[in-house]
């Protein structure tokens, strides 16, 4: 009988791939996910690696800063790990950008400013400016909110065709935070419509209560919507008589950060045709009116220096959406 060599299994990754290094990763991703290893044999066979491999992976990593212990028991991600991370993100030009542009809107308005970008179906928020003030938001960098029932989300859902949105929450349901919040496409398909020609989104305590927010998108070069920025604060500081000095300062801010990345605005007398009307899906186009054209250049100079989800609920030092 002939003795076959024993064939391995090709890697995924290539032939570059280290495997030590996946398995020191998934379990960062495992224990990044709110799973707090507290039974190694099913933490193990979770992450498919022998049980005395996962005891020195958590080792090392603990000696390096990426996880550490617990006080209840367990690992959690560690400081070293999320200081990586907030350079990274802070290595990233649209964050660069944003950060001085944020800061100035934050003061000058005395609301919480916020920078996100569309993750799925969340808005994963990347940057937080608050004002010296004693409410302000707790939202940090790498928390989630669900984009349907969100400004910043509902601006940049505005920017989509209505197949790229019903492929989107193909199979998810849209929860309900408030009576305002849509929990159908159709639903989502109209507010899309409406922030979209207003330029922003509105919110009046449609997703916490006592609390108002405000987004326009941030966009690239090529006038692709890169993210969103918002403010937001108690209801009572949108008042009417503030709302048009908020959306002002909200779109000029935008702008700028938009101007910053390469992108440049055309005389609007351009328009296309008008599009479909809300729900019609046979061509994908955008919901209504299309994004002033812009001429692809070369990105400017670069400015100078500027997860799990969050609970829907208490975004605030009493909060935000």
């Amino acid at each position: 009988m002939w003795n076959k060599a024993k064939r391995r299994r090709p890697s995924a990754g290539g032939p570059y791939i280290a495997p030590p290094v996946q398995r020191a990763v998934r379990l960062i991703r495992h224990v990044a996910e709110g799973n707090p290893v507290l039974n190694m044999s099913e933490t193990a066979k979770t992450l498919k690696i022998n049980r005395t491999t996962l005891i020195r992976l958590l080792h090392t990593l603990e000696i390096e800063g990426f996880v550490e212990r617990r006080s209840s028991g367990g690992y959690q991600i560690g400081l070293s790990l999320l200081e990586v991370g907030a350079r990274a993100l802070f290595s990233q030009d649209l964050v660069q950008v944003a950060v001085p542009v944020m800061t100035r809107l934050a003061e000058s308005l005395q609301l919480s400013a916020h920078l996100g970008v569309l993750d799925g179906t969340d808005v994963l928020y990347l940057v937080r400016r608050t004002p010296n003030t004693p409410l302000a938001s707790n939202i940090r960098a790498g928390s989630r909110l669900p984009a349907h029932a969100t400004t910043m989300g509902r601006v940049l859902l505005a920017y989509m065709t209505p197949l790229e949105v019903e492929a989107l929450y193909a199979g998810k349901e849209l929860i309900r935070f408030s009576d305002h919040t849509p929990t159908t496409l159709e639903a989502l398909c109209a507010r899309a419509e409406k922030d979209r020609t207003a330029g922003m989104a509105w919110s009046e305590a449609h997703f916490e209560p006592g609390i108002s927010s405000a987004a326009v998108p941030v966009f690239d070069f090529a006038g692709s919507p890169l993210g969103a920025i918002n403010v937001s604060g108690p209801t009572a500081a949108f008042a009417q008589a503030r709302r048009e000095m908020i959306g002002s300062a909200l779109g000029a801010a935008g702008a700028e950060i938009s101007r910053r990345l390469g992108w440049i605005t055309v005389d609007a007398a351009d328009a296309t045709a008008p599009l479909p009307a809300c729900g019609e899906r046979s061509r994908a186009q955008p919901w209504t009116t299309p994004r002033p054209r812009s001429t692809p250049r070369a990105p400017p100079s670069r400015a100078g220096p500027g997860g799990s989800r969050a609970s829907a609920r208490k975004s605030f030092a009493n909060p935000s959406s």
